[in-house]
């Protein structure tokens, strides 16, 4: 084997390293960019106009009238059962990750999986973009949604519900 094609080889293989090295940090840069784009869009409870006109139960939910203000996230069933979160006027963030209001020990889970979130007197659910999916009622989420009293939001094993 002659040394020209062994130099060949070497310069071909660094070549290639160096394109999948650029490659690994092209994919890295766009995975933060999509979670901050996700962190921009959870930070406040207000809907953009955007949302508003795509999701107009959102913008102007319908009066509670006679109904008793909810107080409480409760987890029903997984493996915090028996946790409660007192609701306040601030989104609450659902997931794996640490920053999340509350933070899912659950393989099923993503980092920043949903937000539950008050509109009016109303409080509503959105999936943020999860893999596995958010449950209401065993519809799955396509948009945001209005969470009565009462019943069942899922979140891989985790399963939690409004109450006053």
């Amino acid at each position: 084997m002659s040394p020209e094609i062994s130099e060949l080889t070497i310069t071909a293989l660094r070549f290639g390293f160096l394109l999948l090295l650029w490659v690994l940090i092209f994919s890295i840069v766009t995975a933060l960019r999509r979670d901050l784009a996700v962190g921009r869009r959870t930070r406040t409870g207000a809907p953009t106009a955007r949302q508003a006109r795509k999701h107009p139960e959102v913008a102007a939910p319908a009066p509670q009238s006679g109904r008793r203000p909810l107080r409480e996230l409760v987890v029903i069933e997984g493996p915090l059962q028996g946790t409660t979160v007192e609701l306040a006027s601030s989104p609450i963030l659902l997931g794996r990750a640490q920053e999340s209001t509350l933070v899912l020990d659950d393989d099923y889970a993503s980092g920043r999986h949903a937000r539950l979130f008050p509109q009016g007197s109303r409080w509503f659910i959105e999936d943020l973009g999860s893999t596995n999916g958010t449950y209401l009622a065993d519809t799955q989420l396509t948009r945001a949604a209005p969470v009565e009293p009462g019943v069942p939001v899922r979140i891989g094993k985790t399963v939690i519900e409004l109450r006053p």
